[in-house]
């Protein structure tokens, strides 16, 4: 295939691709910037609050399984577009969440609608492109995903800034169905899928999909990413606004530029695998991301901020690259090792925001920054098990 020919087609993909991602996921972490003030609002601790917002990562473990799962029965592009229109409802009704209860089953039912919009996308990625091809799609997805963490956060804080927090919730019912549009207008045009011959049932696909120790060691690299991802990303909010940092709310919105850099790094982790190999590629970005955890402990903003931006770039180049690796690695029934990865990779963040959280809570950001770090090294230890099969080499 000449790469060069399809340049400005690749490119449009690319950012359809981004784009949708980025109106999957636009909800998951943009309640992260008004946390200290839903913190106010509903007269919780930083941990329950923090486990409230991220209990949609619950959702998104279960709808990941689920979907990875019945993958093969659905319909890509019907499912992804109700997926988002559906998504609409809950994030409406957070609005007017009487208390933090239904606030948390909301956001779980917010998650059950993104994670089914994520994985099926996914799925399709990973039939729809050529293995050559796929390394710059699943990136394409991931980088939308990170633009997501970053202008979500930004436009949060500001609309709640100026319109005050129900609206908050309104604007992003407004961008899920934005979502649904892209879908509808974008995906059809594709040629219509083939079904991935299926070798048994799903469940024994899973399987053995555990059964592979490379796949295995996957799932547990995503379930360690987004543990240290949420852990950090989630109290660091509560470290910014208390003194000696004192940040106002449009201040920490503001902070949030940090993921800038990681949507262009991002970007190029499938060519890091290709040319260095996923191991590699997985332990660089690793070691990254550890550089940044001693500087989240100052007390000057702007080692703290270089370490959020090194944190953030070394996390989402390893999701991209083991994401990337998952796809290749299953040589079959692709769609449920996805799902298995997905639900993997969002129990990791519901882990790290509830442990990470009683540490927060208990111990202080000292102990919550260390528990970090275990899970970085975890990655580390569970990379050297990475290795594809002859048949997919």
């Amino acid at each position: 295939m000449d790469m060069h020919g399809h340049s400005p087609g690749m490119a449009l993909r690319s950012l359809v691709i981004g784009l949708t991602a980025f109106l999957t996921v636009v909800d998951l972490f943009a309640t992260q910037a008004i946390l200290p003030s839903l913190t106010r609002h509903y007269n919780v601790t930083p941990a329950a609050m923090g486990f409230a917002v991220n209990a949609s990562t619950m959702g998104m473990a279960i709808s990941g399984l689920v979907i990875g799962l019945l993958s093969q029965h659905i319909d890509r592009r019907l499912g992804i577009l109700l997926s988002l229109a559906f998504l609409a409802v809950p994030t409406t009704l957070l609005a007017i969440a009487p208390d933090l209860t239904i606030f948390t089953i909301l956001r779980v039912t917010q998650g059950l609608c993104m994670a089914s919009a994520f994985a099926l996308t996914l799925a399709y990625l990973g039939e729809q492109c050529s293995a050559m091809d796929a390394g710059g799609a699943f990136a394409a997805y991931i980088t939308g995903n990170v633009a997501s963490n970053l202008i979500g956060r930004l436009v949060s804080a500001g609309v709640v800034d100026t319109f005050g927090l129900a609206s908050n919730f309104y604007f992003f019912a407004a961008l899920n169905l934005a979502g649904a549009v892209l879908v509808y207008f974008t995906i059809q045009r594709v040629q219509p899928m083939h079904a991935m011959p299926m070798a048994g049932s799903s469940f024994a696909a899973m399987l053995a999909h555990w059964r592979s120790p490379a796949l295995r060691a996957a799932f547990g690299i995503g379930f360690c990413i987004l543990f240290a991802f949420i852990g950090t990303f989630t109290y660091v909010n509560f470290v910014l606004v208390r003194p000696p940092l004192s940040l106002g709310r449009m201040e920490l919105g503001l902070i949030y530029f940090v993921f800038l850099p990681s949507i262009v790094t991002t970007l190029m982790a499938g060519t890091a695998v290709n040319r260095f190999g996923t191991r590699p590629a997985i332990w660089g970005a690793l070691a990254i991301a550890a550089l940044g955890l001693p500087l989240l402990l100052s007390s000057h903003l702007a080692a703290v901020v270089a370490g959020m931006v090194l944190l953030g770039v070394g996390t989402f180049f390893a999701q991209a690259a083991a994401t990337g690796f998952v796809g290749r690695a299953a040589l079959d029934n692709r769609g449920v090792a996805s799902g298995t990865y997905l639900a993997c990779y969002f129990l990791g963040g519901l882990a790290g925001s509830a442990v990470l959280g009683q540490l927060f809570d208990r111990f202080g950001w000292t102990a919550c920054v260390a528990g970090v770090g275990a899970a970085l090294l975890t990655a580390g230890l569970l990379t050297t098990r990475l290795r594809l099969p002859p048949e997919s080499s």
